[in-house]
């Protein structure tokens, strides 16, 4: 039995490990990934597992801040263990300190200093690490007797062993707070890419091809040297929003190459660096990798994709899937800034032309700031990482339920609009094959607390903003 123990430091718990005694000694689960999860802690990958051996009562080391997350335990004696928050943050400062034993564990978060002092001969500390200790790492260390933390060593540190390195650490007034990791945005030139930047105003971002006034840094996503000399481990978040859209296009010979590249070599490159670093990695799919024949698509649904870019898209969810912190957001009909179906209806519209469009499709829109303000819900509420079904809410429309809706908003009678049929308006034309039915079921989003804005309401705000332009 495993029992997490919150302290005033934010994400650094204590853990009450359970000792298998008997008069041999003693025996115990160290670490225990699945009975640690279930008990609330962290999935934090650990990598390295370094002991430290305090030949004498009184060795004192600290306090040191680390680069990584680690679970700090003890193997035999007993410590005084204590902890500073180095983060950025309201929390900077904070202290928390308790006696520890082999009964006793700690997860200590990345930014928040680690200090022991051995009060038993002959006791040995354990530090299981997500990260390989590299020689020339730079991180901030605090003195064992800053006067403004005044941590309450028991054993005077005047009296303790300290190395010379501890003892010249500087006090908490001069140590430069640890910054918190980043969030990258992969494709952020594209619609959803500038939504994101919006809802992610400080992430760093990356498209295929540079955007230096937008401070827009090239890198293909499918160059797998390219991804190499990326600082993954600055980043605990990256958002893949770089995507090949152009449907029909992907059904040439030209067009399948760039799709798949895109749309399945990328994210499955990036899938590796996901579990190799551990930042979450969150990416966008389509409604188009099912066939559409079931009227409501669930998450679990089998993958049924149609046609070329449908194909490399559901190549993509799968390989997204294996990571152990994802979350992919499978959406449908997505509006955002640059060209898309209600900005080419607005300006049909606005010209006096009468469409014809389709009346046999139905799904719901998606508005990229929607899908963003989805996104930052999920990261911020820490909800369960896995497959979400993400569009703008409201009752199902067909494509037609669009146009006309657009035609009355923009002053323009809604049987100005005619309807068609799909195969009608792909007769003659060289068109991949579309789902007919996209409706997401949005009811395990919704259980996260996420409450989808009606596609209508956001519609209306949307041609404002046209209209403004």
């Amino acid at each position: 039995m495993v029992e997490l123990v919150e302290t005033p430091i934010p994400d650094l718990v204590v853990l009450r490990l359970e000792l298998h005694e008997d008069s041999r000694g003693w025996f115990k689960e160290n670490w225990q990934r699945e009975k640690m999860l279930a008990a609330g802690l962290p999935d934090f990958g650990p990598v390295q597992n370094n002991m430290s051996l305090n030949a004498h009562r009184g060795a004192t080391r600290g306090i040191h801040t680390e680069p990584w997350d680690k679970l700090v335990s003890v193997a035999t004696g007993r410590v005084f263990a204590a902890w500073v928050d180095m983060r950025q943050g309201p929390s900077f400062g904070e202290v928390f300190y308790l006696e520890m034993g082999p009964d006793t564990a700690v997860f200590v978060p990345r930014g928040v200093g680690n200090s022991y002092q051995a009060l038993e001969d002959g006791t040995v500390y354990s530090y299981l690490v997500n990260d390989h200790w590299r020689p020339g790492i730079n991180y901030p260390a605090l003195h064992l007797g800053d006067p403004t933390c005044a941590i309450p060593w028991p054993i005077p540190l005047a009296e303790a062993e300290i190395s010379e390195k501890d003892h010249a650490n500087p006090t908490l007034d001069a140590v430069t707070p640890v910054a918190p990791k980043r969030t990258l945005i992969i494709g952020a030139n594209g619609q959803l890419g500038r939504a994101l930047h919006d809802q992610f105003p400080d992430a760093d971002l990356v498209d295929l091809v540079a955007d230096t006034p937008r401070g827009v840094a090239a890198l293909d996503a499918s160059d797998a040297s390219a991804l190499a000399a990326v600082p993954w481990r600055d980043y605990s978040v990256v958002l893949n929003a770089a995507a090949y859209t152009a449907v029909d296009a992907a059904e040439t010979n030209d067009g399948r190459v760039a799709a798949w590249t895109a749309n399945a070599t990328a994210p499955a490159l990036l899938a590796l660096a996901a579990d190799e670093h551990g930042f979450t990695l969150v990416h966008y799919s389509s409604e188009y990798v099912f066939d559409g024949t079931r009227e409501l698509h669930t998450e679990d649904e089998p993958l049924s994709p149609l046609g070329v870019y449908a194909q490399s898209k559901a190549a993509g969810d799968v390989a997204v899937g294996t990571v152990r912190r994802h979350y992919l957001l499978r959406t449908s009909w997505v509006v955002g800034e640059g060209r898309n179906f209600v900005r080419t209806m607005r300006d049909l519209a606005n010209r006096g032309v009468s469409p014809a469009v389709v009346d046999d499709q139905v799904g719901r829109l998606t508005f990229t700031s929607e899908l963003a303000r989805a996104t930052a819900h999920l990261l911020s509420t820490r909800a369960e990482f896995g497959t979400y079904n993400v569009t703008n809410g409201g009752e199902p429309m067909t494509w037609f339920d669009v146009a006309a809706e657009v035609y009355a908003r923009s002053g323009r009678a809604r049987d100005d609009v005619a309807r068609t049929t799909t195969a009608a308006y792909a007769d003659g034309k060289d068109l991949a094959p579309r789902p007919q039915h996209s409706v997401l079921n949005l009811t395990k989003l919704e259980a996260t607390g996420f409450v989808p804005e009606p596609a209508l309401r956001t519609l209306a705000r949307y041609l404002e903003t046209l209209s403004e332009s």
